[in-house]
């Protein structure tokens, strides 16, 4: 008698990563990976905060740890949709592990162009890790298990992000900054050696003849992904989705100056953005979880689940507004990121169902770099606005409005027939 197929689930998120070896690999590699883009930046801000005093000079490092994923993610998307997806990624790896390695020179204001530069660098890289990634889970998984695998890998996604600056903050406070970069650097390593024990079938690599670089790096592969996005409306609407989430791009900066300030605990900047960043972490986790089971393939629902994310995002930032303390701050942190969990969790999934293999590398790096786009580009407006005399708490207020928006207008396309 067959067994059921894992669902959206904590036992079914055991169940995949326990049957499956290349998966769980894949997802470790995953959660190494990811956590470690962002292990350094708890270090990185609040070196910036005490070089220049300046929230603007916070955001644009943020909009360097994100935007270098917009620009290059055509490109990265082109090169894994010719290239063998698994060696992509180890060589992302590799090379993120040299440039964190470069952090260990930064110390006075004369470096900081240099930590920029290296910023942008390791982020870039991470494009075509990510490309790779969300491109392999198919032929990681088959088809009936995408949407589970997508659920976990999309909600590690998020909370590799909240858990990797969690625990670099806590490492910076205790370990001190050089040690933060070398187990930054290492853990990349160790991400390559997972992704070097897998062994999986790569159909795009099998169907075509002589490897051409000028054909990947050229433009032709990225128009030809344009032009296969634009002639399906349902893929357009599908990149919507996390373009309109890219306005929590803004909550680095808020984290750095809120919880860097009036939520330090016991007098420590670090461990208070840390604190935020893991409740962020945890909601992230949650959110998925808790709507999982009720969408289950049904994609009416992962739909409506989307919309769902975009309000209690929007409301959890409001609410985060008012919070007095970190034990109010932390919850409202919570229930926003579980919500743009579930925005980032129910996109990926429904992109992953409606986009041919051939394109899907493409796909997903034009997803990402929209996402890129708006969070860019939100973090350094809300550095910007605090710099010129802005309340912190009064712009997390109108992050939470602007975030109607997109809510809004992806309600509207609920209205059409999606099947």
């Amino acid at each position: 008698m067959n067994q059921p197929e894992p669902t959206i689930s904590l036992r079914g998120y055991v169940r995949l990563l326990s049957e499956n070896p290349n998966f769980r690999r894949l997802w470790l590699a995953q959660l190494i990976s990811g956590s470690a883009d962002w292990f350094y930046s708890v270090a990185i801000y609040g070196l910036l905060m005490q070089l220049t005093g300046s929230a603007a000079a916070v955001a644009l490092a943020a909009v360097l740890q994100i935007l270098p994923m917009f620009l290059l993610g055509p490109t990265a998307g082109a090169v894994n949709d010719r290239l063998s997806r698994r060696r992509v990624m180890i060589f992302a790896d590799i090379v993120r592990a040299a440039v964190v390695l470069g952090m260990l020179t930064i110390r006075r204001v004369e470096d900081i162009p240099l930590l920029y530069v290296l910023l942008a660098a390791e982020i870039g890289t991470a494009a075509f890790f990510e490309a790779g990634r969300n491109a392999a889970i198919p032929a990681v998984v088959g088809r009936e298990r995408i949407g589970v695998a997508n659920a976990l890998g999309s909600t590690t996604w998020s909370v590799t992000v909240a858990l990797g600056a969690a625990l670099g903050g806590a490492a910076t406070e205790f370990l001190g900054r050089p040690t933060a970069f070398t187990i930054n650097s290492l853990s990349f390593l160790v991400s390559a050696w997972l992704i070097m024990r897998m062994h999986f079938r790569e159909p795009h690599v099998e169907s075509r003849g002589r490897f051409n670089w000028r054909e990947a790096l050229g433009y032709r592969p990225i128009v030809e992904g344009f032009q296969y996005v634009a002639a399906d409306w349902r893929l357009t609407l599908l990149l919507t989705l996390k373009f309109g989430l890219g306005i929590l791009g803004a909550r680095v900066v808020l984290v750095t100056v809120i919880g860097g300030g009036e939520l330090a605990v016991a007098g420590s900047a670090s461990l208070g953005m840390s604190a935020l960043f893991l409740f962020q972490g945890l909601g992230s986790l949650v959110g998925p979880l808790l709507l999982g089971g009720w969408s289950g393939r049904n994609h009416a629902r992962m739909r409506i689940g989307a919309l769902i994310g975009y309000l209690a995002a929007a409301f959890g930032y409001m609410a985060f507004s008012a919070a007095g303390n970190l034990w109010l701050a932390g919850p409202c942190m919570m229930l926003a990121h579980a919500g743009g969990a579930l925005v980032w969790v129910f996109s990926t999934t429904l992109l992953q169902i409606h986009a041919d293999d051939a394109f899907r590398g493409r796909v997903f790096a034009a997803d990402l770099g929209l996402f890129m786009v708006t969070a860019s580009l939100a973090a350094y407006l809300t550095g910007w606005t605090i710099d010129h005399g802005a309340a912190p708490r009064m712009v997390a207020l109108a992050i939470g409005v602007a975030l109607l928006a997109p809510a809004a207008a992806w309600a509207l396309s609920l209205r059409r027939r999606w099947e």
